[in-house]
């Protein structure tokens, strides 16, 4: 067997926040609604997300991402106890604001090995993808970071109506690659959810690979209650794919 595409998930597996977000939300937040406490808007913002997430799958819905953030940045502000007409009078200002942060290095910065390790498995003559539960500005924070270059194709939920883990995401990544004629067993995903990014994968056929970053690093994955890894193949770094990889080849 030998891996022909290698196919990476962005947050927290590329790219992390650059501060966590709930702080780079109050930071935000702070001339308009005065300071949230961090721990409401840490907690505020996850269930915020995920009933959007939720309610309106890949960014759908007739307002597009803008509005569909603008939901989030809502009910994260009032869930953290910001009065509610405050938050609707700012959000005006708050919204423009956190969007263009989010767009660029201002808001994400690339983990240590994402970068060399793209650069490796350029070397190795491997191709390299992006599939991301995300809207059209990770292209912006790619360029900014300078990774774009190293990524052959870059799929997002926003941009084709569909997320991980449906197959056809990953279907979409394969028939993207400037490689001809992959199968699904031709490449292996990485990323930071079990259920998104390795079930995701190995439903559509794929190889699968679950990031688990030792330390601070890996504060932001998305790590279930009580979830299951038995069986599960573990990396705990970027540098584990490439092993892996390396170990595959025949």
């Amino acid at each position: 067997m030998t891996i022909r595409l290698v196919t990476f998930d962005a947050l927290h597996t590329l790219v992390t926040p650059r501060l966590p977000i709930y702080t780079q939300y109050s930071q935000t937040f702070a001339p308009y609604l005065g300071v949230l406490e961090p721990r409401l808007l840490k907690q505020s913002f996850k269930v915020a997300l995920t009933q959007v997430q939720k309610e309106n799958p890949a960014y759908q819905g007739d307002s597009g991402a803008e509005g569909w953030w603008r939901e989030v940045i809502k009910r994260t502000a009032i869930g953290a106890g910001a009065d509610p007409q405050a938050v609707d009078s700012s959000l005006p200002q708050i919204v423009p604001s956190l969007m263009e942060r989010f767009s660029f290095r201002q808001g994400y910065k690339l983990f240590h090995d994402s970068l060399p390790v793209l650069r490796q498995l350029h070397e190795m003559n491997i191709h390299t993808a992006l599939i991301s539960n995300t809207d059209t500005r990770m292209l912006s924070v790619l360029k900014d970071l300078e990774i774009a270059p190293y990524l052959d194709s870059v799929i997002l939920s926003e941009v084709v109506g569909t997320e991980k883990p449906d197959a056809k995401i990953f279907r979409l990544a394969l028939a993207s690659s400037v490689q001809s004629e992959l199968v699904p067993q031709d490449g292996v995903h990485v990323g930071d959810e079990l259920e998104s990014d390795y079930n995701g994968a190995r439903a559509a056929g794929m190889h699968a690979l679950l990031l688990r970053r030792a330390g601070p690093e890996g504060d932001g994955e998305r790590k279930e209650e009580g979830e299951n890894l038995q069986g599960v193949h573990v990396v705990n770094d970027l540098w584990g794919v490439v092993k892996w990889v390396k170990q595959q080849t025949i």
